[in-house]
Parts: C-alpha cells; sequence; structure tokens
C-alpha cells in the first residue's frame, strides 16, 4: 500500500465527465454529466475505505475538493 492518499479527479472529456484516480491510464467511469460523475466518484471512494475527491471544471482547475468517509465502516449490533 502507499503513502498516498486515497484520490479520485472528476474531470471533463469530450465524450462526457471521467473519474480517475491520479496517474492511471484509463478512466474508472465517464458518464454523461458531471452531477453523476461525482455521485460515482463518491460511491468509489466510500467502498474504497474513503479518500479525497477533486472536481475539476472544463479549464481544468480544481473547483470543489471534498472529503468522503469510508463506506465500509463496520458496524456493531446485537442481534
Amino acid at each position: 500500500m502507499t503513502d498516498r492518499p486515497n484520490t479520485r479527479d472528476v474531470s471533463p472529456r469530450e465524450d462526457g465527465w471521467a473519474v480517475t484516480r491520479p496517474g492511471a491510464d484509463r478512466a474508472s467511469a465517464v458518464l454523461p454529466t458531471q452531477a453523476e460523475a461525482v455521485a460515482r466518484a463518491k460511491e468509489i471512494l466510500a467502498n474504497d475505505g474513503g479518500g479525497e475527491l477533486r472536481v475539476r471544471g472544463r479549464n481544468g482547475q480544481v473547483r470543489e475538493q471534498n472529503t468522503v468517509p469510508p463506506g465500509r465502516d463496520p458496524r456493531r449490533s446485537r442481534g
């Protein structure tokens, strides 16, 4: 495992909005709208233990950054 934080970027492409991991060759997902891409990126991060989500505008600059909590947080329940 690396010491780099778990990060996903949402950025525009000609065919939609891409969800990518920095340094990856391929997108994890390409969706038609930015809102759908942000939702998918949050889902990926939550399932992967949480991390940072960066949303880039059409000019390529980061315009929003969010921390996504872990989605698989073990919960103790009686039963």
